[in-house]
């Protein structure tokens, strides 16, 4: 498999993840989350998912493989924003930082989106 980066830690989309994971782990460590266990675990287990898949998948060894896993890391971005709805609409999150995160979560589904296109055009 012919890569264009030569390590993980090269890829915009992974950085972005990581940032994402950590603020969502900041912001689900307090306040009303502090309380939910159940919902706390599964917001946290859906951030930790994109940049772990981008990781898992760039560590294959084919563009097939790496096409799977980002496909999977996409998916948690979806999941994820439907939480962070889910999160404002029970009073876990304010408006101002749902729209934040949601847009955040919009731009690496993306960047993942055009990361796959790039791999299938190869």
């Amino acid at each position: 498999m012919e890569k264009n980066f030569k390590r993980i830690e090269d890829i915009e989309v992974w950085k972005r993840g990581c940032r994402l994971t950590v603020n969502i782990y900041k912001i689900t460590g307090s306040g009303e989350f502090e309380k939910d266990w159940g919902f706390k675990d599964q917001i946290r287990r859906s951030a930790l998912s994109i940049p772990s898949n981008i990781a898992e998948g760039f560590e294959r060894d084919s563009d097939a493989e790496f096409k799977h896993f980002l496909n999977i890391a996409k998916g948690s971005c979806g999941e994820l924003r439907t939480q962070l709805y889910i999160a404002q609409a029970v009073d876990h999150l304010k408006k101002e930082c749902t729209e934040k995160l949601v847009k955040e979560c919009q731009e690496i589904s993306a960047m993942i989106h055009s990361l796959i296109n790039h791999l299938k055009s190869k």
